[in-house]
């Protein structure tokens, strides 16, 4: 493995060079075959944006990546990318990786997907299938939380997901993991699908609404064949 890293940033076009996530922070190798997520809360690179400043949330976030990685690694090893290293002291996973995420490669526009990957919609819905298979509901979708590696989609970003062992939440309880722009664009649809947004909801209703907020992202019949791929697949 690698050990030169430096901060991992999406260059954005008319925003210029944005954290690639706002719950932990970012590192990348210099050869870019490599790709660290630390759950540290790390000040330089979050810019005095901070999302997660409480220890024991990032101390949650952390565990809850490392169990549904290890899920999807032990089910569906083809969805995930291959983990090299797992520092439990530091709290760092490293990943083995084929150069900068999928929404990077793509010039941060859904316009240049299929250039990244012709069938990166199909091999997507065969991830989400996997999640929906598993009971898995995993909200973190945006397209940087895909790597693209010998040319398979990897899905990352397990830190904001649950499943039927979990209790209930409400969509306060997790507004740290989700962008401004994603919450002003969430409230209206909450409103739609009667969600209040201070009361627990259901992790399905979660979903489906997580899909229909994506489309901002992902093409709009991508996201539908998501929700009904939830809505007929029997989960455990």
């Amino acid at each position: 493995m690698n050990t030169q890293f430096e901060y991992y940033y999406n260059n954005v076009p008319g925003k210029g060079l944005c954290r690639n996530n706002l719950i932990y922070t970012s590192l990348i190798s210099k050869d870019r075959k490599t790709f660290c997520q630390w759950y540290y809360n790390d000040e330089n690179y979050h810019s005095g944006h901070n999302e997660v400043v409480d220890p024991r949330l990032m101390e949650e976030k952390w565990h809850r990546e490392i169990k549904f990685l290890t899920i999807m690694a032990r089910h569906y090893p083809q969805h995930v990318p291959t983990i090299d290293t797992v520092d439990h002291i530091n709290k760092k996973i490293y990943f083995d990786i084929d150069g900068t995420d999928f929404w990077e490669q793509a010039q941060c526009s859904q316009n240049n997907y299929d250039k990244v990957l012709p069938n990166w919609q199909e091999q997507m819905l065969e991830i989400i299938q996997a999640h929906a298979s598993l009971g898995i509901y995993k909200y973190s979708m945006h397209p940087s939380s895909y790597f693209v590696v010998d040319g398979k989609l990897k899905s990352i970003n397990y830190f904001f997901a649950y499943d039927k062992n979990d209790k209930t939440i409400s969509l306060t309880d997790v507004m740290s993991h989700i962008s401004i722009n994603r919450r002003n664009d969430l409230l209206p649809k909450m409103t739609r699908l009667g969600i209040d947004v201070d009361k627990p909801t259901s992790f399905f209703d979660i979903q489906m609404l997580a899909f229909e907020s994506f489309k901002t992202d992902f093409p709009a019949d991508a996201m539908d064949e998501a929700c009904s791929i939830y809505k007929h697949t029997t989960t455990i």
